[in-house]
């Protein structure tokens, strides 16, 4: 058996070791520690899944809101693009008719109240 095979063959029956030799753990340790290792690592899977779950939820949520203020961007964008049709109708038929628009004296660079008046209908 050799000096190593004689240590190991005594530890296996219970012999006291020498100092410095490693014990050699019991065939039932070694099963309740594989034991406890699977328990653990288990539990720590366990908690893996849970939280990567939890981390899709909370990008499902960010991405359903997200969604419904995209929808609401856009139904503004289509009101304000109306409304700015709107008002360029508006200002295009007042262009037509204004007399401040088609009055000589608008070119003068400082107006002034009378002649001002005189563009105005009367």
């Amino acid at each position: 058996l050799g000096r190593r095979g004689a240590a190991l063959l005594g530890v296996a029956q219970g012999r006291e070791l020498r100092p410095g030799e490693p014990r050699r753990p019991q065939p039932h340790e070694e099963d309740d520690r594989k034991v406890r290792r699977r328990e653990k690592n288990r539990v720590a899977a366990q908690r893996s899944r849970k939280k990567q779950t939890q981390k899709a939820d909370k990008l499902h949520e960010e991405y359903e809101s997200l969604e419904q203020e995209n929808t609401s961007l856009k139904r503004e964008i289509g009101k304000l693009t109306d409304e700015m049709k709107h008002l360029s109708e508006v200002l295009k038929d007042h262009e037509k008719i204004c007399p401040l628009l088609h009055c000589t004296m608008n070119f003068v660079t400082v107006p002034r109240p009378d002649t001002l008046s005189s563009c105005l209908p009367r």
